[in-house]
């Protein structure tokens, strides 16, 4: 009699403990929910390029990308910390300015301008920010152009991007992970000086 009230009771334990979230095998090993750039999940198990290439805001990034020569590279282990420009960025480029750096006599131009939006390293807006503080408010990184870039904070949680010419760029969107480094979506096209 005993037992018979004692099974139902370690059933129902058992459930419970079964359709915990500690519990479960899927939850502890989930990936977290992508970041959607240009309409798009950017997976953090994927390559800089496998996940830019689905994103509807960089169609003209990708083109130049492929056109340069850069696919490899930014398939590569890395890691690289990507300034990635939206299409509107490059559109708001004086009129032909895209279409010129695309021809493949310009391709030393083209790949000149794109190196100057990456940066060796996994650089999180976390990182980044640290950075500019510790620095009196400007971080200058050393781009693998080899020109640098200068981050500031004007105010908490937005960072801004600074060429050489001094054009401003907004960071819109942080942290985009990747395989191998992180993309920091941007709305201006940054330009070696």
């Amino acid at each position: 009699m005993f037992l018979s009230r004692l099974l139902p009771a370690v059933a129902c334990v058992s459930m419970l403990a079964a359709c915990s979230p500690m519990m479960s095998d899927k939850t502890a090993s989930a990936e977290p929910a992508p970041v959607t750039v240009g309409g798009a999940p950017m997976y953090a198990s994927k390559t800089i390029v496998a996940n830019a290439v689905n994103s509807a805001d960089h169609t003209t990034l990708v083109a130049a990308v492929k056109a340069a020569g850069l696919v490899d590279t930014l398939n590569s282990p890395g890691p690289f910390t990507v300034f990635a420009p939206v299409n509107a960025a490059f559109a708001a480029l004086p009129a032909g300015t895209v279409d010129t750096l695309l021809k493949p006599e310009n391709k030393p131009m083209l790949t000149k301008v794109l190196t100057y939006h990456v940066v060796a390293g996994k650089l999180s807006a976390e990182t980044l920010a640290a950075m500019v503080k510790a620095n009196n408010g400007a971080a200058n990184l050393i781009t693998v152009e080899g020109m640098p870039l200068t981050v500031t904070m004007p105010s908490a949680g937005m960072l801004m991007v600074a060429d050489q010419k001094g054009d401003v760029a907004h960071i819109t969107i942080s942290d985009v992970n990747q395989s191998n480094g992180v993309i920091h979506v941007i709305d201006k096209v940054m330009l070696p000086g």
